[in-house]
């Protein structure tokens, strides 16, 4: 009987310890840089491309899915033979981005979308179809752009206006409506920081909102086009 009770106690001890020791594994493999880890994915998509003959290791998206997100990786493909395991940081090992490829046809090239802005925004979209259901239209309060809206929150039920936290800088961006009822994030605070630190002219009409990937670990999700105006201050690019 002793030794049934010791045999339970030594398996309980050391269930105990698993449960215990788990989190903080994870905990470190989160707290590694994502830079470090985008660095490994990088070298990771650079030899599959190089052993499958220029293929790219991505899920299939729809051809309507916008551009920032239409190329998130397939960890699958690159685990274990050219990635161990998917990074720390990435969605599907418990973290908080998803690793999606962008410039595919030139420089395939791994970067970055912050889940809760993603989740933050599939929320306030179905928010915003129920409103649909019922009203026809989204509760539109004020023209921002052309084809770009804010919305009435309070019809939504909301206490506060909708917005996301930037990953890039921290700050507030706000979440806007378009014309089809999709919604999209007020990127100008960031453009204008980027554009400030970076010493960049652009030229009123040229697209700068590229320029959040290729300055930053980070791709403008759920964005529209932008621009600057005569001051180089970002505006939104009117779409003729």
């Amino acid at each position: 009987m002793k030794k049934i009770n010791a045999l339970l106690a030594f398996i309980f001890t050391a269930i105990l310890l698993s449960g215990c020791l788990y989190p903080e594994e994870r905990k470190a493999q989160n707290s590694v840089p994502y830079e470090q880890q985008l660095s490994e994915v990088q070298a990771a998509v650079d030899e599959f491309r190089k052993a499958t003959g220029g293929l790219l290791p991505i899920k299939t998206r729809d051809m309507s899915v916008p551009i920032y997100q239409k190329y998130p990786i397939d960890f699958n493909r690159l685990s274990p033979r050219y990635l161990a395991e998917p990074p720390g940081t990435s969605y599907e090992n418990g973290g908080e981005y998803l690793y999606v490829l962008v410039d595919v046809e030139h420089n395939p090239t791994v970067k970055l979308i912050d889940v809760k802005m993603s989740e933050a925004i599939r929320d306030l979209k179905l928010r915003v179809d129920m409103y649909k259901e019922q009203h026809r239209y989204p509760p539109y309060q004020k023209v921002v752009a052309e084809h770009l809206f804010m919305l009435d929150y309070k019809k939504l039920g909301l206490k506060d206006a909708p917005s996301v936290t930037s990953p890039l800088t921290g700050t507030t961006l706000p979440l806007l409506v378009d014309q089809n009822g999709d919604i999209q994030v007020d990127y100008r605070v960031d453009l204008a920081k980027l554009i400030e630190k970076s010493g960049k002219t652009v030229k009123p009409g040229e697209e700068i909102q590229d320029l959040l990937w290729k300055e930053t670990p980070f791709v403008p999700a759920f964005s529209v086009k932008y621009t600057v105006n005569d001051k180089n201050e970002p505006v939104f690019l009117r779409v003729e």
